[in-house]
């Protein structure tokens, strides 16, 4: 059983776009776990100089584990779910701008996963405003 199964059984599922929700949740989660690796990565490499996408990685990580956490419980909470998506939109768009910049697999790997959460997420929202 995964989280779509989970969801589809929620007691407010009328209230959300199951598909865009889910979809936005994992992605978020993914690239918690890309951001969390590359920064790890990164630590193995010349850490003094990779200090800024580590930060980012990191920041970027804790983020979008918190927003996956909070998309999985998806009660009615007015409109804070929305701007933590939208803040996660906003870190996820400068951690892959940050990491897009070093040749090595691990940051365009991270760069892949961050530019998804953040299109996940803005449809998400737009989802939500239609």
């Amino acid at each position: 059983m995964g989280l779509a199964d989970i969801l589809a059984d929620h007691p407010d599922k009328t209230t959300f776009d199951l598909a865009e929700l889910n979809r936005a949740a994992q992605a978020a989660m993914e690239c918690s776990l890309a951001c969390s690796a590359c920064a790890d990565s990164d630590l193995g490499r010349d850490a003094n100089s990779m200090a800024t996408c580590i930060r980012t990685c990191l920041d970027c990580a804790d983020l979008c584990a918190m927003t996956a956490k909070m998309l999985a419980r998806p009660a009615p909470r007015g409109d804070a779910w929305q701007k933590v998506v939208m803040a996660c939109v906003a870190l996820c768009a400068q951690c892959a701008n940050e990491c897009s910049q070093h040749d090595d697999r691990c940051c365009q790997q991270c760069a892949a996963a961050c530019r998804e959460c953040e299109q996940a997420c803005q449809q998400l929202i737009a989802a939500a405003q239609s």
